[in-house]
């Protein structure tokens, strides 16, 4: 009687190794996968502190012969980089503020007063998110420089504004439809109208939403290229065009190019990942229902 149960012991004990060696072949992939992906990065970063020399040597090596910061000396002397990330960070951040905002009041609008016309906007916002940036730069440019705000700040806000607007919409309305109507209803008890009852009560309660909304429109403004490009010249010239004018058609400045590189996309970077939590319950939290 006790030879089955020694052999249902056996299987279970086989059955819990095979499983323990399927997780650790699942975690060394994954750290493998995860190394593939950010060593491009890793070199990026270890070229930025070599010797110039060094950086654009004919036979380059992964790590660092010495340690040196000539690069980064180069960048801030060769280049105003520093306005260049101002510009940057001052039309991110103020594109941002509205598109969340216009994105916030919209999505508002359509959770609470639902009809066929607010549907059909709403997948007509869906559609213009989807049309590639490339086939809009053109008509962007037209405007802009019929307005007369070519190489301003002001251009890329404005466009900036226009193009993450939809995705705003289309993340809030999840969150106003999870947040019931009783609230909109306690606020107009209250004495509170429409917009009031928004700004005091709803917007509040999702910032969870708006949080989100606002890290993913900053990170779309912040690595822009083809709008910066094409909209700026001098004045409003972003990081991102001043790192690409490393590269010449008589010259590459690898190693201050690196450097800005690396100055560039590490705060974003370390931003996201302290924040990653953040994003991925909120987007789980503002998931729309039908």
């Amino acid at each position: 009687m006790s030879k089955p149960n020694v052999e249902v012991s056996n299987k279970s004990m086989l059955g819990r190794l095979f499983r323990k060696n399927n997780k650790n072949i699942i975690g060394i992939f994954t750290v493998v996968l995860a190394l593939l992906f950010i060593s491009p990065y890793i070199y990026i970063v270890l070229t930025s502190i070599k010797p110039s020399s060094d950086a654009i040597s004919s036979s380059p090596t992964f790590f660092p012969r010495q340690l040196s910061l000539e690069n980064y000396v180069t960048m801030f002397n060769q280049m105003p980089i520093i306005r260049y990330f101002l510009n940057s960070f001052t039309t991110a951040s103020i594109s941002t503020i509205l598109a969340v905002f216009l994105g916030a009041l919209a999505a508002y609008g359509l959770s609470r007063f639902s009809s066929k016309t607010g549907h059909a906007f709403l997948l007509l916002t869906l559609c213009v998110r989807m049309i590639p940036m490339i086939s809009i730069a053109i008509p962007m440019y037209i405007i802009i420089n019929v307005m007369g705000l070519i190489d301003t700040r002001i251009a890329l806000i404005i466009t900036y504004t226009a193009i993450n607007v939809p995705f705003s919409i289309w993340l809030m309305i999840g969150f106003f439809n999870n947040i019931p109507k009783e609230f909109d209803e306690a606020a107009r008890i209250d004495g509170c109208n429409v917009f009031s009852a928004f700004i005091k009560v709803i917007l509040p309660v999702s910032l969870p939403g708006l949080a989100t909304a606002a890290i993913f429109c900053f990170m779309l403004a912040w690595n822009d290229f083809l709008f910066a490009l094409l909209l700026t010249s001098t004045n409003a010239k972003t990081a991102t065009v001043g790192i690409s004018e490393f590269l010449t058609a008589y010259n590459l400045d690898l190693g201050p190019m690196t450097a800005a590189a690396v100055s560039f996309s590490l705060p974003i970077m370390v931003f996201s990942i302290l924040v990653q939590r953040y994003i991925v319950s909120g987007m789980t939290l503002g998931a729309v229902k039908e």
